[in-house]
């Protein structure tokens, strides 16, 4: 969307105005994001890098100016065009902001600082408010990469309970379907991308892109081949063994992996007639790992009988743990996938006496559409205004919402050499402890990327916390 690339109309419009609103002697602001509770107690720090590269990349024009100029003249905003005409003469274009940040894929406990803003130029300080609105939407990447986290914590414990090899299986235990069910092709390259931080498997192309283009790894996300409806049902109903049959002629070969979506019609009958009658030799004659799709029905309940009916037809081993893992195919379940279903899933097959090898997730609208800011209430504050050459702590505390209370100060994120233990402190206050390690890094400078992260240093970040 080309006619979205003015980084000077990349804002909300009432900040427009807001260079007129600080006190006449502010020269300087500091702001700092942080996630003030939600959904989860820890977040997965992601997707800064991806605006940075972006958007604060690309330097703004006279030509940017004048089409601003023209715009906030017909929407009713006052425009500075005095402080974007200096940006351009005295810093190419390039917004003179210095941003530290939490080292992306860190899990950080809520409540955090996670990265502070602050403009490098006196005359130019209320960048940081016209920043905002962009820097803000890394709650979307974060958010995810959180989630997805949070999944692969559950999954990982199951497998842990459950089968005698749990961490090579876990990597793919969690498929993501997205891509259809976002609001935007962006959406799905972010949130797609922020989920490859946690898990190997995708089927949404554009988020192993975005993880090629601004985090330097080639491939970051496998599939297999799988059904669709409109490939099983264009053979009709009475060919639908037909179907199945084209489906290992095609992709089974020894050693790989093919999915078939089976319940067009009535899934139990498929299962057990079909792949665990009629093409059962032909199954194991393949040497390949068929993967049977339920899309349809309770989940839990559907899962556990197809797992059922799959150890009737194909026979089972019991794992060291106790557990049984089915032999030669295994299920993933794509339809009503969240977390609190995956557990349900889980548990019930647990329950039951099956390995939590035998099932895998794929998941789509819950993964990267049904979360929004609050999920993790994002917030970003300023924290710091400089008058007359001194900073001085601001902050919001509203009676009618204690949980809107902001910090105050200049801020960093500490964490104890001792315990571990993060702490957001201020560092206008003199020498923070020994025992204090700052955890924020800069990252961005005056138009320069200070650190250039790339996927298998966040994967590895996110991965040494569990």
């Amino acid at each position: 969307m080309c006619y979205l690339d003015n980084l000077i109309l990349n804002t909300d419009s009432y900040k427009a105005s807001h260079y007129l609103q600080y006190p006449p002697d502010a020269d300087g602001l500091f702001s700092y994001l942080e996630s003030r509770g939600g959904a989860f107690n820890r977040t997965v720090f992601f997707g800064l890098q991806t605006i940075l590269k972006e958007y604060l990349a690309q330097p703004i024009t006279l030509e940017n100016i004048a089409e601003a100029r023209e715009f906030y003249g017909a929407h009713g905003e006052p425009f500075n065009e005095a402080g974007w005409l200096h940006i351009l003469r005295e810093h190419g274009g390039l917004l003179p902001l210095r941003i530290k940040a939490v080292p992306e894929g860190l899990v950080v406990p809520t409540l955090q600082v996670l990265a502070t803003v602050e403009c490098t130029d006196p005359l130019a300080y209320w960048l940081n408010s016209h920043v905002e609105t962009l820097l803000m939407r890394v709650w979307y990447p974060l958010t995810v990469a959180t989630l997805s986290w949070h999944i692969k914590q559950d999954i990982r414990r199951y497998l842990q309970e459950t089968s005698d090899d749990p961490e090579p299986q876990l990597p793919f235990k969690l498929h993501d379907f997205g891509a259809r069910g976002v609001s935007s092709a962006e959406s799905a390259a972010l949130g797609g991308c922020a989920h490859l931080v946690n898990f190997r498997g995708t089927d949404t192309l554009s988020g192993i892109l975005a993880a090629r283009r601004y985090y330097h790894e080639a491939m970051a996300g496998h599939s297999i081949p799988a059904a669709e409806h409109s490939t099983m049902t264009a053979w009709g109903r009475e060919a639908e063994v037909d179907a199945y049959r084209n489906m290992l002629t095609q992709f089974a070969k020894p050693g790989r992996a093919v999915a078939v979506v089976s319940d067009s019609y009535d899934v139990f009958h498929a299962v057990d007639a079909i792949w665990g009658g009629e093409l059962r030799e032909e199954v194991i004659r393949s040497g390949a790992t068929v993967v049977i799709r339920p899309d349809s029905g309770d989940p839990a309940t559907v899962v556990l009988k197809v797992a059922q009916i799959l150890e009737q037809r194909f026979g089972s081993v019991v794992n060291g743990k106790g557990y049984r893992v089915i032999n030669q195919v295994r299920i993933i379940q794509g339809d009503g996938v969240n977390r609190h279903s995956i557990v349900e899933i889980l548990e019930k097959l647990k329950s039951n006496g099956f390995a939590a090898d035998n099932i895998a997730f794929g998941m789509g609208g819950a993964l990267l559409q049904q979360l929004h800011r609050d999920t993790l209430k994002f917030a970003m504050k300023a924290s710091a205004v400089r008058r007359n050459g001194e900073w001085l702590a601001i902050s919001k505390n509203p009676a009618t919402d204690p949980g809107k209370q902001s910090k105050a100060g200049r801020l960093s994120l500490f964490r104890s050499r001792t315990t571990g233990e993060y702490a957001s402190l201020r560092i206008d206050q003199g020498p923070i402890g020994a025992d204090y390690e700052e955890v924020l890094e800069p990252v961005w400078e005056n138009g320069r990327l200070l650190r250039d992260w790339r996927f298998e240093e966040i994967r590895a970040r996110a991965a040494a916390t569990a």
